[in-house]
């Protein structure tokens, strides 16, 4: 074996640490980057907050040619080595007033402490509240407890009792027909239909709480006991044969049946509300729609001047830890700033094609891909998706996604394309407004489309009315 040595020139692509960190924080939603940024100021030293005033840089460009109007600014991420500004003209925040114009609190030092709201209870600790109020001795209110904490967040008791009464230890003796008494205990408990074991149970426990009085209301107990799903499919026909009664009555009915709760325990589910903090403002300046960085949603971030002002004087080996975290602070921060920019320039972009819908809706929204973004911004499609993906606009039609502008395309009769979007809210538009005694097949959507131009199979209408969660025909249909 002969051993040699050769030269060859080749190309590779690597990704180097910072250009890692800056396509991450691209991906970032505004919820996780804080996190994120909170992790890095733990970490290094030489990364601060800047509290300081943020500093305004005049508005972007649109792609349009328009700039906007004075006094629309954006906040950028401050990215100067430089210290906390000086504190000559500072002044300190006046005391903030009340709500009908009171001043300093000097009455009591326990207006000082906020009042929070109270914390709504569970379905579980509203029910346990009311049997603690009974008189049921203490087995019988034992095997209630035990029903309790069977029940579903809706209050439905979906385990069967048999299997309750297995799951028991065979020395508590329990019996299934205490089970059974144990249950109508809990049936009785408010809020009313808490404990059925299926709708149509939960709907005839609401009814039976209702006056003997109530009109329609021995018809309906009728329909939700034994002929439910005909009402669900809205079969008249059937309804009307086994009731033997008008169509009066039948409206009557269905709107008793369908004024009750069939969830009577969503009320006491956690609030598990999610708060959106958009990205991007847009705004309309002197006839022209503008997109603009939130403030609130962009962290200020400086390097701390104290440990700035050590790593310079100091030039000996020790101090390589800290230059190392000042340069990775550095990065940081103008990748944050990068990633902020980025999403501005795709946010105007996508408003400078979608202009019409800002002006009259959904219906005006035009197709629009992520190659169409990125060819004209000199951008990777990939960096276009992540840009996209869970950031927020807030518009003055509400707060969108930035995907939520993007979608396919159906070719018109003229030769052009409708989007996606501008379809399903014309199939809105035309359920909305149609007659709820003879509503609109899919065919017949698909025809009313096509004489205004628009070419949409019946397979497609199907699909874009199920995505908007609209009933077929004959689930619209009304007496």
């Amino acid at each position: 074996m002969k051993h040699s040595l050769q030269l060859r020139l080749s190309q590779h692509l690597t990704l180097t640490p910072q250009l890692q960190q800056s396509i991450r924080l691209l991906q970032l939603s505004t919820l996780e980057l804080n996190q994120e940024l909170e992790r890095f100021l733990q970490e290094n030293p030489l990364l601060e907050r800047d509290e300081g005033p943020i500093e305004v840089l005049p508005g972007p460009v649109g792609l349009n040619g328009a700039t906007p109007a004075e006094g629309v600014t954006e906040a950028a991420v401050t990215s100067t080595d430089d210290g906390p500004a000086s504190s000559e003209g500072d002044s300190f925040p006046s005391e903030r007033e009340g709500p009908y114009g009171a001043g300093s609190r000097e009455d009591g030092d326990d207006d000082d402490y906020p009042q929070l709201a109270a914390e709504n209870p569970t379905l579980r600790q509203h029910l346990i509240s009311q049997l603690s109020l009974t008189n049921l001795p203490a087995r019988d209110r034992t095997l209630v407890i035990l029903l309790i904490e069977s029940l579903d967040d809706d209050g439905y008791l979906t385990q069967d009792l048999a299997e309750l009464q297995a799951m028991l230890p065979e020395e508590l003796d329990v019996e299934l027909e205490e089970l059974q008494i144990a249950l109508k205990h809990l049936q009785h408990l408010e809020p009313t239909g808490v404990g059925a074991r299926n709708l149509g149970e939960c709907l005839a426990l609401q009814l039976c709480a209702l006056p003997e009085s109530t009109s329609w209301r021995a018809e309906a107990l009728e329909v939700v006991r034994n002929h439910l799903e005909a009402l669900a499919g809205r079969d008249f026909a059937r309804l009307r044969k086994a009731l033997r009664c008008d169509d009066a009555t039948l409206r009557g009915l269905q709107k008793l049946i369908t004024g009750l709760n069939p969830r009577p325990g969503r009320e006491y589910a956690s609030d598990d509300t999610r708060y959106v903090v958009p990205d991007v403002i847009v705004r309309k300046v002197k006839g022209v729609w503008l997109a603009s960085l939130n403030p609130d949603a962009m962290p200020k971030l400086r390097i701390n001047r104290l440990y700035a002002d050590i790593l310079s004087r100091a030039r000996n080996s020790g101090s390589q830890q800290l230059a190392s975290q000042l340069q990775e602070a550095k990065w940081l921060i103008k990748n944050v700033q990068q990633r902020f920019d980025t999403i501005l320039r795709v946010a105007q972009s996508i408003v400078d094609r979608q202009r019409h819908f800002f002006e009259h809706g959904e219906v005006a929204m035009r197709p629009l891909v992520l190659r169409e973004i990125a060819e004209v911004l000199e951008l990777h499609e990939s960096t276009v998706s992540r840009v996209t993906t869970q950031k927020f606009m807030h518009t003055p039609r509400g707060i969108f996604e930035l995907k939520y502008f993007f979608g396919s395309h159906v070719t018109t009769e003229s030769g052009g394309a409708a989007s996606s979007t501008a379809i399903r809210a014309l199939i809105k538009q035309l359920v909305s407004a149609e007659n709820s005694r003879k509503p609109l097949s899919d065919s017949q959507i698909s025809e009313i489309l096509g004489q205004q131009g628009i070419v949409v199979a019946r397979r497609t209408v199907a699909k874009y009315r199920e995505s908007l969660q609209i009933l077929p025909v004959n689930l619209r249909k009304t007496l």
